[in-house]
């Protein structure tokens, strides 16, 4: 690999990482050409990417993004998932790494935020933002007991706020909305007709006193 070819690949990466929300750094080891295939496959449903990195071009890389204090994991034989969805590339690569000790999940970052491999792996037990969007438009039209439900399971920490915005739009649109003059019936509209008929002894009155 020549010098121009380096330098494509450090700005290639540079440009994904800058965009980048979810930073996944694994070491592989002796992990077939198939099951790297599957593992590729497998990121790119989850809608992540995984790329197999030289790591002096990745440090290179990672300079002035958000992800610059993850240089220290680079070295070894390492590999890294990355994703726009906060989740997608945790998820992927600890799941891959569940069923396969040839990847091990070392580290990471979330929005600049480093985080070890514990952190990893909890950032993975959290729901995506496809997964996320679909709780909330099922809250919208749900009772108080399947927030109460949601807010218990593991990932409510990170949907509770998410939980009580829709809470509060499905009581607004729950809400009735007051009927304008224009659109009240016969009986609301009697109160407003019967106002000039009271006034006619007032008006007769005056007449008998001229």
């Amino acid at each position: 690999m020549d010098r121009s070819q380096k330098r494509q690949i450090t700005a290639a990466l540079h440009e994904d990482l800058a965009a980048t929300v979810c930073v996944v750094v694994t070491h592989q080891t002796g992990l077939s050409v198939d099951e790297v295939t599957q593992l590729r496959r497998q990121m790119r449903s989850a809608g992540a990417r995984y790329r197999v990195t030289k790591n002096r071009l990745a440090r290179r890389a990672i300079e002035g993004t958000p992800f610059a204090s993850l240089a220290p994991l680079f070295t070894g034989p390492t590999a890294i998932a990355f994703s726009q969805d906060p989740v997608a590339a945790a998820k992927a690569a600890v799941e891959y790494a569940n069923r396969n000790n040839k990847l091990t999940v070392i580290g990471g970052g979330l929005s600049g935020q480093p985080l070890d491999a514990a952190g990893i792996r909890a950032l993975a037990t959290l729901p995506s933002l496809d997964q996320l969007r679909s709780k909330i438009i099922g809250l919208i039209n749900a009772p108080a007991t399947k927030l109460a439900r949601l807010l218990q399971t593991p990932a409510g920490q990170l949907a509770r706020v998410l939980a009580a915005h829709a809470e509060q739009a499905s009581r607004e649109q729950a809400r009735p909305e007051q009927a304008s003059p224009e659109e009240a019936g016969p009986e609301q509209a009697a109160p407003e007709q019967a106002a000039p008929e009271q006034a006619a002894p007032e008006q007769a009155g005056a007449g008998d006193g001229a």
